[in-house]
């Protein structure tokens, strides 16, 4: 029996069929012989939105008429991946004994310097700020997950979120608690902000909130200046009983329209109450996606504490990947900090963002004329619109050959991979779906 109670409390499945005794203690069935721990036996085999994507490659190489507005990768007009040449250039100019060398466990010291001013520098935080390297964007979420929350605690988000961010917290044996993203006028809604993280603080000895702005994935949705002072006094209210980290997943933060950088004027004053975490993702900034290279980087005041938290991450980093990719790094250290380089790879991002924000534009127009209920879109590779079935939504767009994800309450364009001409005719097939649905209501 103690055998069977530790299976149990391990997370395995006990087949209700099986009964144990000595001769099956001595002599196991096959159905009792699991290597693989019960919590890892019924995960998917794959991701829902590359197999969204899947499907619709499928039907394109069988010569049907496709839009795929699924993927979150930019795509160019022709619809090939968007490349930035001065990357390119940066990445064949590193030396290849120099870049297949092993890097440092917590980054190259230019690399996280280099990212620090990219994402704080900004914000006048430079001499309050520390960081390291990670496996992309995804790997800085991963260890702030697994540094900034103990087992069976929770972060908290928006209920439209990126779904990793549950995957990554059951991995470490972390939870996820959601709140209303959007009050009634389609606005961030700080009052379910507020009451989430009270009714946390109740129940957990610290909190992580990960806000995904601007150009939220999967909402396309930026917060104002007014939202951010909302954010930034609500935090400074419900920290003086509770410790809090504020991750910020800036995965897309190069992708917004002028003005959605709001968030820059207005961290600096939580610095002193709390860490201000943001993720940084090469895959995004520099369209490297394959690259899995990115950065944690970390503003605190108290150098003491800020110090305590990078050795942190260098620990965690050493005991999951050890290092990360050397040569994109060492290619960064030059888009990040030569003046030419630098110079290069902001007008190479400048005709992305202008061939991102022509199809931003034709959305708003034509799903605007459609009457698509969305909210606020101003930049960044996702939009979203609502609607009351969202399966069934996205069943009568495949019917016609548009690939859309389906999720709670609405489904997710990925305009990024959208090119501009077939914009409209996506916003015409997605106007039926939802306009026939209302019909059978």
């Amino acid at each position: 029996m103690a055998l069977r109670a530790c299976f149990l409390a391990a997370g395995g499945h006990v087949p209700s069929h099986h009964t144990y005794n000595a001769k099956s203690m001595s002599q196991p069935t096959p159905t009792m012989n699991f290597a693989l721990i019960g919590s890892a036996r019924q995960r998917p085999s794959e991701d829902p939105i590359f197999a969204i994507h899947g499907e619709a490659l499928q039907r394109a190489a069988a010569g049907e008429t496709i839009i795929d507005a699924s993927l979150g990768t930019l795509m160019d007009e022709d619809g090939g991946l968007s490349v930035m040449p001065s990357v390119v250039d940066a990445i064949h100019g590193v030396d290849p004994a120099h870049g297949s060398a092993y890097a440092p466990i917590s980054g190259e010291k230019a690399f996280n310097d280099g990212v620090i001013q990219n994402v704080f520098g900004p914000a006048g935080l430079v001499d309050q700020a520390g960081c390291v390297a990670t496996a992309g964007g995804t790997g800085a979420v991963y260890h702030a997950i697994n540094n900034f929350l103990d087992r069976g605690e929770c972060l908290l988000t928006t209920d439209y979120h990126w779904g990793p961010y549950t995957t990554i917290a059951d991995q470490g044996g972390r939870g996820v608690k959601t709140f209303r993203m959007f009050n009634d006028q389609h606005h961030f809604n700080l009052v379910a902000l507020e009451e989430s993280l009270e009714s946390l603080a109740k129940t957990q000895d610290r909190i992580l909130l990960i806000l995904n702005f601007p150009c939220h994935n999967p909402t396309g949705y930026s917060l104002g200046e007014e939202e951010w002072e909302g954010v930034v006094r609500i935090l400074k209210e419900v920290d003086s009983g509770t410790p809090i980290a504020l991750l910020l997943d800036l995965a897309y933060f190069r992708y917004g329209a002028p003005g959605t950088d709001a968030w820059v004027r207005h961290i600096g004053d939580l610095t002193d109450h709390m860490p201000v975490l943001a993720a940084w993702s090469a895959s995004k900034t520099f369209a490297q996606y394959g690259s899995r290279t990115g950065a944690l980087a970390v503003a605190m005041a108290d150098p003491v504490e800020r110090n305590r938290i990078v050795n942190a991450l260098s620990y965690t980093g050493r005991g999951t990947w050890s290092n990360c990719n050397h040569l994109v790094q060492l290619a960064s250290i030059e888009l990040l900090r030569d003046p030419i380089m630098s110079k290069r790879v902001e007008q190479d991002r400048d005709a992305l963002l202008d061939m991102l924000g022509e199809r931003v534009e034709i959305f708003n127009r034509e799903a605007s004329k459609a009457g698509l209920r969305y909210p606020r879109y101003e930049g960044g590779f996702f939009v979203i619109v609502f609607t009351a079935d969202p399966t069934e939504t996205v069943r009568r767009c495949n019917a016609e050959g548009l690939y859309l994800v389906p999720i709670k309450g609405a489904v997710r364009i990925a305009l990024c991979a959208t090119p501009k001409n077939v914009v409209k005719p996506m916003v015409e097939i997605l106007g039926r779906a939802v306009a026939g649905l209302q019909g059978d209501n």
